[in-house]
C-alpha cells in the first residue's frame, strides 16, 4: 500500500490475538495483498524485542534453513518475537519453526507466505499443533468502509465491481492507472508464481481455464466440458483448479443436497477472490450500464465480500448453492450452528419467496434477499 494512506486492516487485532509463547502465526494470502505492510503494522505496535527477518534473502534462508538448535538460538538471541516475511522461500521452514518454538522458551514467531500452497506443504505435519493460520484477501469493503463516507462508498460500488479491491487499485487515482496495475498483476502473478513454483509448462492452458471460468461466474462448472474446451484431459483440469483455489485466485462453492432426490450436489460454482482480476483476464473494464454480465458481477462481489467477513470476523460456516435438476436455485446456502440460512442474491431489491421444494425440505431455514438496498450490512 503506499505509504500515504493506510487502510486498517481487520486481521491486525486478531494477529494479536494470537501471538502466543511457543506458538506460531501464519498468513497466507495472494501477492500484493497487503501481507507485508500488516506484518509491519503489527511490529510497529510491539514493545517486546523482535526480530524482522525476510526470506527471500539467501542469508536469512541459510540461517532459517539449518537444523542446528544451537545455531537458531544464536539467531534469535534474545529476542522474544521473530517475524518472518515470504517464509516460503525459506528451506525446510516448517521443520525449523518447529525446532525453534519446540525448543527456544516463550519464543513467539509470526510469518507470512504468498505462495499458500507452497508453504502448507512445507508447514502442514512440523507444526501440527502449534500454528494458527490467518488467511489475508484484497481489500474487504468492511476495511475499506473505515476510511470512506457512505455516500462515497456509493459512488465507488461501480468501481469495484470492475477494478476490485487490491490496496493499490483502491489506492489509485485514476480508471486508466488502475488497469495498468491490474494487468501487470494479473501477467507477474499468474504466469511467474503458479507455473514457476509448480513447473506448469503450459501457461495458455491455465488462462484460457480462467477466461472460460470468468464467462461462467453463477453457472454451474462442468469439468468435462472445459477439459474438452481446453485440449487437456480431466485430471489435469482438476488439478489447475485446486492449484487456482490455493494460491487465492478462484474459490468454489459446492452444491447443497440434503433431503431432495432431484438436489444437484455434484457439480460446483467457481467464482472469482477479486473482480479486477477476473475483468482483466477478460480484457473488459466497460461501465456498468452497458455491460451483459452485470448479474454474474454482482453475485460475484456479494459472496466474494460475505467470504472475507466470515474469515475476518470469525463466523463458522460452510457455504453452498442450491439447484434442483428443475432449475430452482438459491445462490447462497450458509450453514451456521445447525441451522440454514439461504441468500438470494439480486443487483435491485425485489420481492421473491424461496423455491416451494426448498420450504417444503426445509422449513425451519431462513430465506432473504441481497440487494443494493441491504448489501453493506451483509458484507460489513
Amino acid at each position: 500500500m503506499p505509504n500515504s494512506v493506510y487502510i486498517p486492516q481487520k486481521h491486525l487485532e486478531n494477529l494479536k490475538g494470537l501471538i502466543k509463547p511457543n506458538k506460531v502465526v501464519i498468513i497466507y494470502g495472494p501477492r500484493r495483498s497487503g501481507k507485508t505492510t500488516l506484518l509491519k503494522k503489527f511490529l510497529e505496535q510491539v514493545t517486546e524485542k523482535y526480530l524482522l527477518l525476510n526470506g527471500e534473502d539467501i542469508f536469512v534462508q541459510e540461517s532459517l534453513s539449518t537444523q542446528s538448535i544451537i545455531k537458531l538460538k544464536n539467531l534469535i538471541g534474545d529476542h522474544t518475537l521473530l517475524a518472518i516475511d515470504e517464509a516460503q522461500r525459506v528451506p525446510d521452514i516448517g521443520l525449523n519453526l518447529k525446532l525453534m518454538v519446540d525448543n527456544i522458551e516463550k519464543i513467539k514467531i509470526v510469518a507470512t507466505g504468498s505462495a499458500s500452497f507452497d508453504l502448507l506443504q512445507k508447514l502442514g505435519e512440523p507444526l501440527t499443533g502449534r500454528k494458527f493460520t490467518l488467511r489475508l484477501f484484497p481489500l474487504a469493503q468492511m476495511e475499506i468502509a473505515q476510511i470512506e463516507q457512505p455516500y462515497e462508498t456509493k459512488a465507488n460500488l461501480e468501481n469495484r465491481l470492475i477494478f476490485g479491491s487490491y490496496p493499490e487499485v483502491v489506492l489509485a487515482k485514476d480508471d486508466q492507472e488502475r488497469i495498468l496495475y491490474l494487468k501487470e498483476l494479473v501477467s507477474s502473478y499468474l504466469y511467474k508464481d503458479i507455473l514457476e513454483m509448480n513447473g506448469l509448462r503450459h501457461a495458455e492452458r491455465l488462462i484460457k481455464i480462467l477466461q472460460l471460468l470468468a464467462f461462467q461466474v453463477g453457472n454451474k462448472v462442468s469439468i468435462s466440458e472445459i477439459a474438452t474446451q481446453v485440449g487437456i484431459n480431466k485430471k489435469t483440469v482438476e488439478r489447475y483448479l485446486d492449484l487456482l483455489e490455493k494460491v487465492f485466485v478462484l474459490f468454489k462453492i459446492k452444491g447443497f443436497a440434503r433431503n431432495l432426490r432431484k438436489e444437484i450436489s455434484k457439480s460446483s460454482k467457481y467464482y472469482f477472490y477479486d473482480l479486477g482480476v477476473r475483468n482483466t483476464l477478460i480484457n473488459n473494464f466497460n461501465p456498468l450500464n452497458i455491460r451483459n454480465d452485470l448479474g454474474a458481477l454482482w453475485e460475484n462481489y456479494i459472496l466474494g465480500e460475505r467470504i472475507k467477513k466470515q474469515e475476518y470476523s470469525g463466523i463458522q460456516t460452510n457455504n453452498y448453492y442450491w439447484r434442483t435438476y428443475d432449475k430452482k436455485e438459491i445462490d447462497l446456502i450458509e450453514e451456521r450452528a445447525g441451522k440454514l440460512y439461504a441468500y438470494e442474491i439480486k443487483w435491485r431489491a425485489e420481492k421473491i419467496k424461496p423455491p416451494t421444494d426448498w420450504h417444503k425440505a426445509y422449513p425451519d431455514s431462513e430465506f432473504s434477499v441481497v440487494s443494493q438496498d441491504n448489501y453493506l450490512e451483509f458484507i460489513t
